[in-house]
C-alpha cells in the first residue's frame, strides 16, 4: 500500500545520542537532526519498541535461521548507534555543491529483520543532510508480514510499494524506480548502515557528468557481531569468466598513479547493492533486465550495459557504507539458486559478451542448454544505442581479464594453435610441423561452438560443417 510523508521533522536541531562502533558505549554529542529527534519520538507516530518488539529473537532459537545473520546481537545494538568514520583524513577537507539535487532513495527487501532494516532507514536519516533526501521508497517484495513496511511510513520521508507476488530484486527496483520522483535515484540494500557525510560525494559526481553511476566504498558489518568495519579504499570490482563477482586490488601502477587518495576509482563492475545513478539516464540506458529473476547476475547486465552504451562505473574513496555480508541467502529461489544465477548471467552473456561468451560456457558448462528466455527486447535496445562491442570492453575497461585459448590439442604432436573470433567466423589455424598446417574455419551464423571441459581440456563440440585444409608452406 501506499505510504506518506510527514514534515514534522525538517527542521535540525536537537541532540544526537552517539556511543562506539558497536552503540553500547558512548557520549553524547549536542546535536541531532530533525529527522532523528522525529523518529524516536512520539510526534511522528512511529513506536520503535513496538516495532521491533514483534518479531524479536526468542532464547534457545538459532539466531541465524531466519535470516543468515546474528539476529540476536543485531537485536542488541541500538537502531542509531554511532560509527567511527572510516574515511581517508583527506576526505574531511573536500567541499561540496550547495545545490546538489535531492535523491529518492530505493530499499527493496523480502523477509528482512526488523532490526536491520529500521537501522538502514535511521542511519539515511540521521547521516544525511534532510534537504538532500528527496523521499524514501520502500518496496516490500511480498513479505510474509505486510506491517513491516506499513508501520515504517510513520518515519519522516518513508513511502512503502508493497508488491502483491514475489518478484525478486530486479523487478522490485524497476518498481521503486518508477515511483521515484527525484532527478537522481539511489540504490541501498535493506541491512546496511549508511556512514558520515556518504552522499554529498556521489551526487557531486552524477552532477558533474550524469552518465556515471558511482558506488561507495563498502564497509562490511560482521554478519556475527555487527562490528562495523574498514574496507580497503584500494578495491575495485572485477569477475572471471563464469561471471563471479570478486574485489580485486588496484595494481601498483595504479596505485602509483593515485596520488590523491580522494579520487574516483574506475571500476569494470559494481557489486551491485548500492549505487547511485541519473534517473532519465536509467531510464534511458533501460533500467534493468526485468526478465531477470529474484537476484544475481544484475550486476553484470548494468555494468556492461552503462560502460557499452556511453557510460562509466566509479567507486569513491570518500563515500563509505557498511554492508551485512552473508554466506547464505535466507530467502528461497522458486527455480532454486544456481539455476536463477544461470539464467540471469546466461541472458547477460547472450547479450552484451558478443562472441566472447564462449569463454561463460567455458568456465560454466550447466549453463549449456538451460533456458534463459525472450532476449530480442535487450538485443533491440542494445542495437538502438548503438552500443560498443564487448571487445570493447576488454581493450579498454577491463584488459587484465585473461583471454583463455579456445581449444588444445592432443595429438602428441608439437603443435602450436592460432585462434581468431570474428562477428561470423571462427577462424584456427594448427601448426603441424614447420612445414605442414592446418586451417580451419567455422561460420557462426546459424550454429555456436561450445567449449566442453574434459580431463582439463577444452574440447570445442561443433554443430553443422566446417572448412578443413591441409596447407604446405611456402617459401621456408
Amino acid at each position: 500500500g501506499g505510504g506518506g510523508r510527514l514534515s514534522c521533522c525538517d527542521s535540525a536541531a536537537g541532540t544526537e545520542r552517539v556511543g562506539s562502533a558497536d552503540g553500547r558505549r558512548g557520549a553524547h554529542r549536542e546535536r541531532r537532526s530533525g529527522a532523528e529527534r522525529c523518529s524516536l519520538g512520539t510526534r511522528c507516530g512511529f513506536d520503535e519498541r513496538s516495532y521491533l518488539s514483534a518479531r524479536r529473537w526468542k532464547p534457545g532459537d538459532d539466531p541465524y535461521t531466519l535470516y543468515a545473520f546474528n539476529q540476536r546481537e543485531s537485536e542488541r545494538i541500538p537502531s542509531n548507534r554511532a560509527l567511527r568514520d572510516t574515511r581517508h583524513h583527506s576526505c574531511t577537507t573536500l567541499h561540496y555543491d550547495s545545490d546538489l539535487p535531492p535523491t529518492s532513495i530505493i530499499i527493496t527487501f523480502h523477509n528482512e529483520a526488523r532490526s536491520t532494516l529500521l537501522r538502514t532507514i535511521k542511519s539515511v536519516l540521521n547521516r544525511t543532510p534532510v534537504h538532500l533526501i528527496h523521499d524514501i521508497i520502500l518496496v516490500d517484495d511480498f513479505s510474509d508480514d505486510e506491517s513491516d513496511c506499513r508501520l515504517l511510513t510513520k518515519l519522516p520521508k518513508v513511502r512503502c510499494l508493497r508488491n502483491s507476488r514475489r518478484e525478486g530484486l530486479i523487478r522490485s527496483r524497476v518498481r521503486g524506480s518508477d515511483a521515484a520522483t527525484a532527478s537522481v535515484l539511489t540504490f541501498l540494500d535493506s541491512h546496511c548502515e549508511v556512514n558520515k557525510d556518504w552522499l554529498p560525494p556521489l551526487l557531486q559526481r552524477i552532477t558533474q557528468d550524469r552518465t556515471r553511476v558511482v558506488s561507495p566504498v563498502i564497509d562490511i558489518i560482521s554478519m556475527d557481531t555487527f562490528a562495523y568495519v574498514a574496507a580497503s579504499a584500494d578495491l575495485r570490482g572485477g569477475f572471471d569468466w563464469s561471471l563471479h563477482f570478486k574485489w580485486e586490488q588496484l595494481s601498483s601502477e595504479e596505485r602509483a598513479r593515485r596520488s590523491d587518495p580522494t579520487q574516483p576509482i574506475k571500476t569494470p563492475i559494481i557489486a551491485g547493492g548500492l549505487f547511485v545513478m541519473d534517473r532519465s539516464w536509467f531510464n534511458h540506458l533501460g533500467k534493468y533486465d526485468t526478465a531477470m529473476d529474484i537476484w544475481g547476475g544484475e550486476n553484470f547486465e548494468i555494468s556492461f550495459r552503462v560502460w557499452q552504451c556511453g557510460g562509466s562505473l566509479e567507486i569513491l574513496p570518500c563515500s563509505r557504507v557498511g554492508h551485512v555480508f552473508r554466506k547464505r541467502h535466507p530467502y528461497v529461489f522458486p527455480e532454486g539458486n544456481a539455476n536463477t544465477y544461470i539464467k540471469n548471467t546466461r541472458r547477460t552473456a547472450e547479450v552484451w559478451m558478443d562472441d566472447f561468451r564462449l569463454f561463460y560456457y567455458s568456465a560454466r558448462p550447466a549453463a549449456r542448454g538451460k533456458s534463459y528466455g525472450d532476449i530480442r527486447g535487450r538485443v533491440e535496445l542494445r542495437k538502438k544505442l548503438k552500443c560498443k562491442s564487448f571487445k570493447w570492453y576488454l581493450d579498454n575497461v577491463y584488459p587484465e581479464l585473461k583471454q583463455k585459448p579456445f581449444c588444445h590439442t592432443n595429438t602428441g604432436l608439437n603443435t602450436h594453435t592460432h585462434t581468431h573470433m570474428h562477428a561470423h567466423t571462427l577462424s584456427l589455424s594448427l601448426s603441424l610441423s614447420p612445414s605442414l598446417f592446418l586451417s580451419f574455419k567455422y561460420p557462426l551464423i546459424h550454429r555456436r561452438p561450445v567449449l566442453i571441459p574434459q580431463n582439463g581440456i577444452n574440447r570445442l563440440a561443433l554443430g553443422g560443417t566446417a572448412d578443413l585444409t591441409l596447407k604446405m608452406r611456402n617459401n621456408l
